[in-house]
């Protein structure tokens, strides 16, 4: 990289951002697992699907997406007359990775009597596959729509389809993939920090194993988390989810302390998710300034993906990025 291409630094990098966010009328969006430095300067921060609903509201003509490649693509999905940049194409989900389309269609063969209730973490072309996505906050509302004798594909995260399979007493066929984010919890861990600050209660993403959430005083997306955060009794919580959601916590509630739930080794650190820390300010700029990497859906593709996303919207409109997965007794 030369002197003339290479991102500037420090205050200058942030005042070229915010200058190339104004030239390309621009909206930034970052998700709740972004470092602390791209939440603070973007337009939105949020769930998933919910900053792609914000965007798709704006007058905005480029989608600058902080998070990983299927929320992008969930943008386009929804606004395919923007343009969406993604800071590093390679920002992935191990979810999307566990799930291939042909393995993901040749599955769905091999149950024809089965629907796909499909969480939205998965591929654009694993979404055109679905009947109804779902996310973290919507998933309940959804599934109690469905009756009971109607058999189900739950895919791709098999910690949140066994929650919703143990809390309503389904039998809903679980794909095998799973969050390395949310997987890397540890129980004994857990309960030594448990120990060490009895009464504070544990807030769990439902993508966490069984293990984990059966210890949480609330299990819920990461809006919810964020919501239980301000509400719970007293002045400590334990937060079993990617760390950098802390980062609002604490913004909205200085007064309260928030501690993240260690990983096998004692600490957080192999809880950050990788693929969320590939972007960084720098590549944000680069995005903003060449508008590259660019999302790009066949337009066939996205009308197919469009619809399991439109089912969704209508049967739990007024949950997504709202609501929670209750909290258990």
């Amino acid at each position: 990289m030369n002197d003339q291409t290479r991102p500037p630094t420090g205050d200058d990098l942030l005042a070229e951002i915010e200058r190339l966010r104004k030239e390309r009328n621009a909206v930034i969006l970052a998700h709740y697992y972004q470092r602390p430095e791209i939440q603070d300067l973007a337009d939105f921060v949020g769930d998933s699907l919910q900053l792609s609903q914000m965007a798709a509201e704006t007058d905005a003509d480029v989608i600058a997406f902080c998070g990983v490649k299927f929320m992008a693509d969930t943008a386009k999905i929804l606004s395919p007359e923007k343009i969406v940049v993604l800071p590093d194409m390679d920002a992935g989900c191990s979810l999307e990775d566990s799930c291939p389309p042909e393995k993901f269609k040749a599955f769905r063969e091999a149950h024809p009597d089965h629907i796909a209730l499909t969480y939205i973490n998965c591929s654009t072309e694993v979404k055109a596959l679905s009947d109804v996505i779902v996310t973290s906050s919507s998933a309940e509302t959804i599934l109690q729509q469905i009756p009971e004798d109607q058999p189900i594909i739950f895919g791709p995260d098999r910690h949140l389809g066994g929650y919703l399979n143990r809390k309503f007493n389904r039998d809903m066929l679980l794909w095998p993939g799973v969050c390395i984010v949310h997987e890397a919890f540890s129980e004994t861990e857990l309960l030594k920090l448990k120990a060490q600050h009895p009464g504070a209660p544990i807030a769990a993403h439902p993508e966490c194993p069984a293990a984990i959430v059966e210890h949480a005083d609330y299990v819920g997306s990461t809006s919810g988390i964020l919501q239980f955060a301000e509400t719970f009794e007293g002045d400590k919580l334990i937060v079993a989810t990617e760390p950098h959601i802390i980062h609002q916590m604490e913004k909205a509630l200085p007064e309260k302390t928030f501690i993240g739930a260690p990983g096998a080794d004692g600490n957080c650190n192999c809880n950050i998710c990788p693929y969320m820390a590939l972007n960084t300010l720098e590549k944000l700029y680069t995005a903003l300034r060449d508008l590259e990497p660019r999302i790009e859906i066949e337009e066939g593709l996205r009308l197919q993906a469009k619809q399991s996303l439109d089912k969704m919207l209508e049967m739990a409109s007024g949950t997504i990025g709202k609501g929670d997965l209750d909290t258990i007794d």
